[in-house]
């Protein structure tokens, strides 16, 4: 065979397996017992302009799970592993990217952890190339803490954290720290996770009233995000120290660093497309 022979089938190879090659892209919620994330945690705004990203817009799937439970129950890990599983049988994907926020992350890192634990949990890995955490509690947060002692924090932060929930238990900072030396992937000193896990960090909230970008996601959520910064690092977004949120994979930003306007995304915008957010994420993936 010739040169040109060979250097054409290859190309047509090449070819053909980019016309079978089909990627996926999914959004799982953090904490909270959803049934449609796509209006009540997201946002259509927020989906309808990352999954741009994509060569076939229609590849993508909103996550719908209880992720008030544990991150390795069948109501949160295990819903998650078959709902993904299902996207990507339904859809004959091949590679699989994720859009994850909050406590979403550790439920998310716990299938790249554990591949032995569900049998649905290893194929899955297998298509998961790339996953980016926006705002992860990977270290838990002190709010957390707060709540379980049962101060006014539990009252205050029903409607970002939720109560007194097995969720809410697990992202105290201590119990974090547990899991993270034991059965999840990607911190310091730990193995690597098996894909591509990158953190987009919120750093601080904007509440002044005579500023307009105070009121992207809603203005009373910066509000009650600026009074529970007070009990958080100068580096926070209002629920999550920034150091929780580095605690495991890679940084990708600080969003400053590439939001207009060197906005800082509290924890309740950086589910929203506030400040450039969704096309940031859209030309990532």
């Amino acid at each position: 065979m010739t040169t040109k022979k060979i250097a054409f089938c290859v190309l047509l190879g090449c070819l053909s397996w980019q016309s079978h090659a089909k990627t996926g892209l999914a959004f799982v919620h953090g904490t909270g017992n959803q049934s449609d994330a796509y209006n009540d945690y997201w946002t259509g705004d927020f989906i309808n302009t990352v999954k741009q990203g994509l060569s076939d817009q229609s590849l993508y799937t909103v996550i719908n799970c209880d992720f008030d439970q544990y991150m390795w129950s069948a109501e949160a890990s295990g819903c998650l592993a078959q709902q993904l599983t299902n996207f990507v049988n339904q859809q004959n994907i091949t590679e699989l990217k994720v859009i994850t926020h909050s406590n979403g992350a550790n439920v998310l890192r716990w299938i790249l952890s554990n591949p032995t634990w569900d049998s649905r949990f290893a194929p899955l890995i297998s298509k998961i190339s790339h996953a980016i955490a926006i705002a992860p509690s990977s270290g838990g947060t002190p709010l957390a803490d707060a709540v379980i002692s049962g101060n006014s924090f539990e009252s205050s932060l029903g409607w970002l954290l939720g109560f007194k929930t097995d969720a809410v238990k697990q992202q105290q900072v201590a119990w974090m720290a547990n899991y993270n030396s034991s059965w999840l992937f990607g911190t310091a000193n730990r193995p690597q996770l098996p894909s591509r896990f990158e953190v987009v960090v919120g750093s601080d909230v904007d509440s002044a009233i005579w500023d307009g970008d105070s009121y992207c996601a809603g203005y009373q959520y910066q509000v009650a995000l600026e009074v529970t910064q007070n009990w958080l690092d100068s580096c926070s977004d209002g629920f999550l120290n920034c150091s929780s949120q580095k605690a495991a994979g890679q940084v990708w930003f600080t969003d400053k660093q590439k939001t207009r306007g060197q906005e800082p995304l509290s924890h309740q915008q950086s589910r929203r497309d506030c400040f450039n957010l969704g096309s940031l994420l859209k030309n990532r993936i």
